[in-house]
C-alpha cells in the first residue's frame, strides 16, 4: 500500500467581477481495487452549491453553481489516497490475445465499439505511414511487445512540449511538428491503437514525480485487453502507468476529460490569467 496525498489548486484571475456560469470539475480520484480515498477536503470561492454525479464513464464529476460575481475563481483539492500495487500486463492477457492481430471475444466486442472508432477517421493516411517501420498489416507479433514498441517510438520520436492552449493537436499535426504535451502524445497513441482494432480511451489524472519535484496534471492511454482488463501506457515517459499514476477521469474523447470547464459573463477583456499549481508526495502515516 502507498499512501499519496494530492493537492490541486487553480485560479483564474479577472480584471473586474464577471457572473460564472455552471462548472464541471473533475478533481477526484477513480477508486477501485488499486485506489482508495481516504479523507479530502475542497475549498471553493466565490460560494458555490456543488451537485455531484456519475457521468456515463463513471468519473466522478462536480458541478458548480454560483450565485455571485466576483474578480477570482479558486478551486483548490487535497485529496489522500492510498494505492496498491498491480500485477504485471503480460502475465495477465488471455492466451488468445497474447499475439497480435486477434479478436476481441464477442460478449465483449459491441461494448468496446465506440472505443475502437477513431476520433480522426481523416488522419488514418498519416498513422498507416507512420505504423509501416513498426508494424505491417498481417504481422503476427506479441501484443504486449507492439503495445510497449509504439509507446516507446512515441516517446523517442517526438519532442515534449509543455503546451498551454487549450485542447489538443489531432495525430497528424503531432506526427507533422515531431512535438507535442502529454495530452497530443496521449492522442496519439490512442488513435494508433484504436487503427490497429485494439480499444483505447483517454485519461486524466495525476503523476508522482521524483522526491523534491511537484506532481503535475497529466495525460496518458489505457488499451483494452482480454484478461488484462483497461490498462494505461505513457508514452510521454515511455512506461506503462503504475502507482505513480492516479486517474481521475477516462473519456472517448479527451474533451470530455478535461480537469475543469465552465463559463463566465462579462467584458471580453476581462479576463487575466490561469495559475495551476499541483503537489503529489507520498504522506506519512503517522
Amino acid at each position: 500500500m502507498k499512501p499519496i496525498r494530492i493537492i490541486h489548486e487553480t485560479q483564474y484571475v479577472y480584471s473586474q467581477p464577471v457572473q460564472f456560469g455552471p462548472h464541471r470539475v473533475l478533481m477526484r480520484p477513480r477508486e477501485g481495487h488499486d485506489l482508495r480515498i481516504v479523507g479530502s477536503r475542497t475549498e471553493i470561492e466565490p460560494k458555490a452549491s456543488v451537485r455531484w454525479l456519475r457521468d456515463i464513464e463513471n468519473n466522478s464529476v462536480a458541478i458548480l453553481s454560483f450565485s455571485e460575481p466576483a474578480g477570482r475563481l479558486r478551486i483548490f483539492a487535497e485529496i489522500d489516497v492510498d494505492l496498491s500495487e498491480d500485477n504485471p500486463i503480460e502475465c495477465l492477457i488471455e492466451p488468445s490475445a497474447r499475439e497480435y492481430p486477434f479478436q476481441y471475444p464477442p460478449h465483449e466486442q459491441v461494448a468496446l465499439v465506440p472505443y475502437r472508432l477513431p476520433s480522426y477517421p481523416y488522419d488514418g493516411p498519416a498513422l498507416h505511414h507512420w505504423l509501416y517501420e513498426s508494424y505491417r498489416n498481417g504481422q503476427a507479433i506479441d501484443t504486449f511487445e507492439l503495445l510497449m514498441n509504439l509507446n516507446t517510438r512515441i516517446f523517442e520520436s517526438l519532442q515534449y512540449n509543455e503546451r498551454h492552449e487549450a485542447g489538443v493537436q489531432c495525430p497528424n499535426e503531432t506526427l507533422a511538428k515531431k512535438t507535442g504535451s502529454c495530452r497530443d502524445y496521449a492522442v496519439l497513441m490512442m488513435e494508433v491503437a484504436r487503427y490497429l482494432g485494439f480499444g483505447a480511451r483517454f485519461v486524466t489524472g495525476y503523476i508522482q514525480m521524483a522526491e523534491g519535484q511537484h506532481g503535475a496534471t497529466h495525460a496518458w492511454t489505457e488499451i483494452y485487453l482480454p484478461g488484462a482488463g483497461w490498462r494505461g501506457f505513457d508514452p510521454t515517459n515511455n512506461k506503462l502507468a503504475g502507482s505513480e499514476h492516479i486517474s481521475v477521469a477516462v473519456a472517448r474523447e479527451q474533451e470530455n476529460a478535461a480537469p475543469i470547464a465552465g463559463s463566465w459573463a462579462g467584458p471580453s477583456d476581462a479576463f487575466q490569467r490561469m495559475e495551476v499549481s499541483v503537489q503529489v508526495a507520498q504522506r506519512s502515516l503517522f
